[in-house]
């Protein structure tokens, strides 16, 4: 009979400038700098560990990203957890109280009792792809941003305003020539956003977004790929009452560019826009309806990468 050696999971509290580590106990403990000196620092106390480590954290803002990078760098595991979770773990076990040293400790105990899915590391290309594209995320928000000001802006106002506009459709664009650059010169990624494109509705704002936000498509099954893409149905049922399902969860810019891809597909997708007219006439609303066109199209997608040979004629 095999043993698994026992797992010391540790949990790591991120700030912008500081990092504070801690068992589930409180007995092992270590405060470092949130930079390339404090990660050495962590790494080297972690290694001290006679047990296999796991560490868990929670999405910061993106202040955790250099420590993961450095961490899985290092060979050693760990997990990033949504911070919702994490509060609504401590409220059930009636912590009311929130310290650093407090909130990683809690951290490792929410992985130990959960034990949440690893982080794999990312490839070069994907993570460049990332940076590129939510780098045109950024700037489109802007740029709407400032047409909505320009809505009502002092007359005074309204040119500067519209010179930013100017300034943010260039970068914007500048941006995309990056992408379309990156997409070429790596073949892999290329040949799947292409695959992704045959679906009319799929064009090349979708087929980014699906790349660098949801690389593991392709090696889902279809209740997976539909629950990471947030379009997954949940029963909200009581007793005699049986509530309507809702979708919930899920990675919100996929599920953002996944609306926009489905409503073009619903309308000019002949095989999507027929699953879409047949739903409207058998009552579903618009909505609940396109909700399921979104469904369809992340399985569909997902199909079509995990069977290059699958032909859509």
């Amino acid at each position: 009979m095999t043993t698994h050696p026992v797992v010391t999971f540790i949990g790591i509290d991120v700030a912008k400038l500081s990092l504070q580590a801690s068992d589930a106990a409180g007995q092992h403990t270590l405060a470092v700098n949130n930079d390339a000196c404090g990660h050495r620092k962590l790494i080297a106390w972690l290694k001290t560990f006679p047990a296999p480590v796991r560490i868990v954290c929670e999405a910061s803002g993106g202040y955790e990203k250099s420590l993961i990078q450095a961490l899985l760098r290092a060979n050693l595991d760990i997990c990033r957890v949504h911070p919702g979770r994490v509060r609504h773990f401590a409220r059930a076990l009636g912590r009311l109280a929130k310290t650093d040293p407090i909130d990683a400790a809690l951290l490792a105990a929410y992985g130990q009792m959960l034990d949440p899915r690893l982080l794999e590391p990312a490839r070069p290309d994907q993570e460049h792809l990332r940076a590129l594209f939510d780098r045109r995320q950024q700037l489109v928000d802007q740029r709407t941003a400032e047409r909505n000001r320009a809505q009502t802006a002092d007359p005074v106002l309204h040119a500067l305003i519209q010179k930013m506009i100017g300034f943010l459709d260039e970068q914007i664009t500048a941006i995309e020539r990056l992408l379309d650059q990156h997409l070429e010169a790596n073949a892999p990624l290329k040949a799947k956003a292409l695959r992704l494109e045959q679906v009319q509705g799929v064009g090349r704002v979708t087929s980014t977004v699906l790349l660098a936000h949801l690389p593991e498509l392709g090696t889902l099954d279809r209740r997976q790929a539909a629950a990471l893409a947030g379009v997954a149905p949940f029963n909200r049922d009581s007793g005699p009452v049986q509530a309507k399902r809702s979708i919930a969860g899920g990675r919100a810019l996929v599920r953002k560019i996944l609306y926009m891809a489905a409503t073009t597909a619903a309308q000019h997708n002949p095989i999507l826009r027929a699953f879409y007219q047949r739903l409207l006439a058998h009552g579903k609303k618009p909505k609940v309806a396109l909700v399921a066109v979104m469904r369809k199209l992340i399985v569909l997608l997902n199909h079509l990468l995990k069977n290059p040979h699958f032909s859509l004629a």
